[in-house]
Parts: C-alpha cells; sequence; structure tokens
C-alpha cells in the first residue's frame, strides 16, 4: 500500500489496521487563543474494520454517555459518536490524561447498566425518538468495563 497523504482529521492520519479496541486514547489536544485547553478522546468499542455497533444501540450510547457522564465531570463539552460506528468522541475542556478521564468513563458506563430507559428518547426531545435500544447500549458498556484492562493499549502487540 502506498504511502497515504497527511489529512487534516487526526483520525484520517491513524491507522486503523493498528489499533487494538476496546481502547481510550488522546486524539487532539489544542491551545485555544484565549489560552484554554481542549481534549478530545477516541472512546472505541470494536475493532475498525471488523465489527461495529447497531445504529439503534449507537444512538442510546451517545444520549446516555452525554447525559450521564455530565454528572461525573463538569468539563465534558460534548459526546459524538463516530460515524464508522466503533466509538465516540469526547471533547472536554481543559488538559485531561487518559488516565484521569477513564475513571469518569467507567462511572458513566457503569450508570448506564442501571439505567431503566434512555434519557430524551422521545420526540420531543430526540430527532428520531424511536430509534433507540437500551439493551443493546447496555450489552455494549458491560463488553466495554469487561475489557476495562485493555483500555490502555492502543495497539495490537
Amino acid at each position: 500500500m502506498t504511502e497515504q497523504p497527511r489529512m487534516n482529521v487526526e483520525s484520517f492520519n491513524l491507522d486503523h489496521r493498528t489499533v487494538a479496541a476496546p481502547y481510550l486514547r488522546i486524539a487532539d489536544r489544542k491551545e485555544l487563543p484565549g489560552g484554554d485547553v481542549l481534549t478530545k478522546l477516541d472512546v472505541r468499542f470494536t475493532q475498525p474494520n471488523v465489527a461495529h455497533l447497531e445504529s439503534e444501540t449507537v444512538h442510546s450510547l451517545e444520549h446516555m454517555m452525554a447525559e450521564h457522564m455530565r454528572n461525573h465531570s463538569a468539563d465534558v463539552l460534548d459526546v459524538s459518536p463516530m460515524g464508522c460506528r466503533t466509538g465516540f468522541y469526547v471533547l472536554l475542556v481543559g488538559d485531561h490524561s487518559t488516565e484521569g478521564f477513564a475513571p469518569v468513563l467507567e462511572a458513566t458506563l457503569q450508570d448506564l447498566l442501571t439505567a431503566s430507559e434512555v434519557p430524551a428518547a422521545n420526540e420531543v426531545q430526540c430527532g428520531w425518538g424511536a430509534h433507540h435500544d437500551l439493551e443493546g447500549a447496555q450489552a455494549a458498556a458491560r463488553a466495554f468495563l469487561d475489557q476495562r484492562a485493555e483500555w490502555a493499549q492502543i495497539t495490537a502487540s
């Protein structure tokens, strides 16, 4: 395979063949003109180009993580699903490490396991209120938590 040109989007420069999901990694860190720092985390649930989360599962995880994660950190700005449906980006204000964020993610996913509903899964608060799967989201959260010891290993050994 020929060398790929350097792209503007960080994840497009990541060789997705070499990563070993699940993992948690810093995808980007930016210092803004005023001195504030933004940290973007890659929370990868499934192995790229091998497995993906179902659409309803992604949608429910997005709602649940966006709502519950803010109970554990005031620094959460956004939780966004990846278009490939293999994980999420979490945008935080401040200079964060994966080690410092891992307990927030773990607590959030533990919350999901005991949730009885997907927050805002209705026509008033969501653009596709019927497109959710609580059980799928909980199964994905459980699988991610079960592999907690592997979160720091980003590439295959």
